[in-house]
Order: structure tokens, then sequence, then C-alpha cells
């Protein structure tokens, strides 16, 4: 049987994953990087993307996390993500909506807050639309 890394996922809501897996892909600030039994010990700020969990060569479950944090140490990762959503959660008609939503609402803004505010909105949408590939 293959080492294990154990991974425990928390959202500022709640822990969401906590079990063992052969290897996990983090989206690092700086770029993915593979996780599995025996890594060295980093601490890495997250990007937004997908956190990709594989189970031998195949892909078990990903999972968009809109920035954080990655810390690895004794077989163990760590991720503290701002906001974590299981990719098979989203719906592409939905978000492409709501992308189109976002776009009429940069446009319409009064001033720069609201404009500035939409545009991330939008800028986040099209983060998970990017998500599903």
């Amino acid at each position: 049987m293959a080492e294990m890394v154990t991974m425990d996922l928390v959202s500022p809501e709640k822990l969401l994953l906590s079990d063992e897996y052969e290897m996990v892909v983090v989206p690092g600030a700086e770029g993915d990087f593979a996780v599995m039994a025996g890594h060295t010990a980093v601490t890495s700020s997250l990007r937004p993307g997908v956190i990709a969990i594989y189970e031998g060569d195949a892909e078990k479950d990903r999972i968009f996390v809109n920035g954080g944090f990655a810390q690895i140490a004794d077989d163990k990762l760590t991720v503290l993500a701002e906001e974590a959503i299981h990719v098979a959660d989203l719906d592409r008609s939905d978000l492409e909506q709501r992308i189109q939503d976002a776009s009429e609402d940069i446009e319409d803004a009064k001033d720069d807050e609201t404009r500035r505010k939409a545009q991330e909105n939008r800028d986040h949408l099209e983060q998970l639309l990017e998500a599903l590939g």
C-alpha cells in the first residue's frame, strides 16, 4: 500500500475534509506543487485555483480554493482556505449567467467603488468557471 499524507481542509465556516490521500496537488502562489508522504516542511500562500486529490494515477476530487495558506509538516497537509467549493458542485450555465450579470453591473456602476466591487465579483466568477475546465 502506498504511503499516505493526511490532509485537513479548513474554510472560515468549518472543517471540510480530513482524510488520507496518496497525493494532493495544491495551487501555491508561485505555482502548483504536489504533496505526498515524506514531503519537506513548507508553508505557502495559495492563489485562487483547484486542489486536486489523487488515489494512484486517478484524480479522486477537485476543490476550488480562493486563496489562503497551506502548511506541510510530518506527513500532514493543512489547508486554510478563504473559500472552498467542490468543483462538482459548480454549474456552468449558472456561472455564465452570473458573469454576464456582473459585466452589466460594471457597465451600470455609478461610482468607482461600485465598479470595483462588481469587477471583483466578475473576476471571482470567472475563476470558478475556469475551475470547471
